[in-house]
């Protein structure tokens, strides 16, 4: 199983963590990603594969505490994110000029 870390634009947002098995990690996370927002992960698969994805990761909450890794992060509703994540890589986080945020 892998760890996904949802942050949404919501005020009230709580960064909270699923797990996902790995058929279901690689459907939000296609090519050895880390990074997606949701309105991508949409438009990659039919409607009846992102349904049943998300209603059995749903199920699957982690408390931080017992969380061993964070492997992916699914951004909601915060497209102005996407300029820093051109490659939904993580550790190739740029600034929009082009350099690096690590």
């Amino acid at each position: 199983m892998k760890n996904i870390q949802v942050i949404d634009g919501a005020e009230n947002c709580v960064y909270d963590i699923f797990s996902a098995t790995e058929d279901e990690f690689n459907i939000i996370f296609p090519s050895g990603t880390d990074i997606a927002f949701i309105d991508e992960v949409e438009t990659r698969c039919s409607s009846s594969v992102f349904e049943k994805t998300f209603e059995k990761i749903w199920t699957r909450r982690v408390k931080k505490i017992d969380v061993k890794g964070i492997h992916g992060i699914l951004f909601y509703e915060l497209d102005m994110k996407k300029k820093y994540y051109p490659t939904r890589k993580d550790e190739e986080a740029i600034n929009p000029e082009g350099t690096r945020l690590r």
